[in-house]
């Protein structure tokens, strides 16, 4: 069964869309100038140290405690920094090189129908219902609508950078079906997650991307900063108290609700016009999860 969800935990699910339906924007921006990999650990890097600045100065220090930090917390940082961040965020960037932001969104809600398939096979996942069975059919039908016959019909580079950003939400859904059987602080294991993050891409920017002298224009700083610090340390704040309180399967429901932040960025700032396929894939996918989620279609 799905844990109820309160009008808060919407405001906050609606508020986390908003957060990470920018990242798609900001990513635009930034890879103007910044290569994949240096991007990426640009981000978790400044996102991690205004945590641990935030959790050493503030009352949060508390829960900051040397007995949090054990054996078990860095293995859960290394777990999750490597399939909700390291991952995920460096192929939904490179991803972003060949497809448009909102496209990227789009794709990338298919996340939660990853989860209500990894949850079939581990311990306290929802189990499969006929509202499941169907909503899962009608949702991979609005993947394939996307990623399958349109990509084939385009160049190979489209094609690749649409199945990156499809392994990015498998990534999550292994990240959120990990992350909520752990009851660490969430600022804790936020910055913890991210550090770990940042030591998985540091070698790949030192001996692929080698950015040195790069000097950032102002709108590139300030997207840069923007991503680090809104939509993606203010966003895992709120991810981690999400994942506690209403479960992995609702929580990932806020991918259906980021490509409307995302595609009103990129058609408004970006001047992106996605097709008519986008739409649908977005209508079909966003259909099969309300039918998975179930509550919207129950009989009364």
């Amino acid at each position: 069964m799905n844990k109820s969800m309160h009008p808060a935990d919407w405001l906050l699910l609606m508020l986390l869309s908003f957060l990470w339906g920018g990242s798609f924007f900001f990513n635009e921006i930034v890879l103007r100038q910044l290569s994949p990999f240096t991007l990426v650990f640009a981000r978790v890097f400044m996102a991690a140290v205004f945590l641990w600045v935030f959790i050493i100065f503030s009352r949060g220090r508390r829960s900051a405690s040397p007995t949090k930090f054990s054996g078990q917390f860095v293995i859960v940082s290394m777990v999750l920094g490597f399939f909700n961040n390291f991952v995920p965020f460096s192929l939904i960037v490179w991803g972003q090189q060949y497809i448009e932001g909102g496209e990227a969104s789009i794709i990338n809600a298919a996340a939660p129908l990853f989860s209500a398939i990894l949850g079939q096979f581990i311990r306290g996942g929802e189990k499969l219902t006929k509202n499941r069975i169907i909503g899962l059919i009608v949702g991979w039908f609005g993947v394939f609508l996307l990623v399958g016959q349109s990509g084939f019909s385009e160049s190979g580079n489209i094609l690749y950078g649409r199945l990156a950003v499809l392994g990015a939400s498998l990534c999550y859904a292994l990240g959120a079906l990990y992350g909520k059987r752990f009851n660490f602080p969430p600022m804790v294991l936020s910055a913890g997650m991210l550090s770990a993050a940042a030591i998985y891409l540091l070698p790949f920017v030192i001996f692929f991307d080698e950015p040195w002298g790069i000097h950032l224009h102002t709108g590139t700083l300030l997207s840069m900063i923007s991503l680090s610090l809104f939509s993606t340390a203010l966003a895992y704040l709120i991810y981690f108290k999400l994942l506690a309180r209403v479960g992995a399967t609702n929580l990932l429901l806020v991918t259906f609700l980021i490509p409307l932040t995302a595609l009103i960025l990129g058609m408004v700032f970006l001047g992106e016009t996605p097709g008519w396929r986008a739409y649908l894939g977005f209508g079909i996918i966003t259909a099969g999860l309300l039918i998975v989620d179930g509550r919207f279609v129950r009989k009364k």
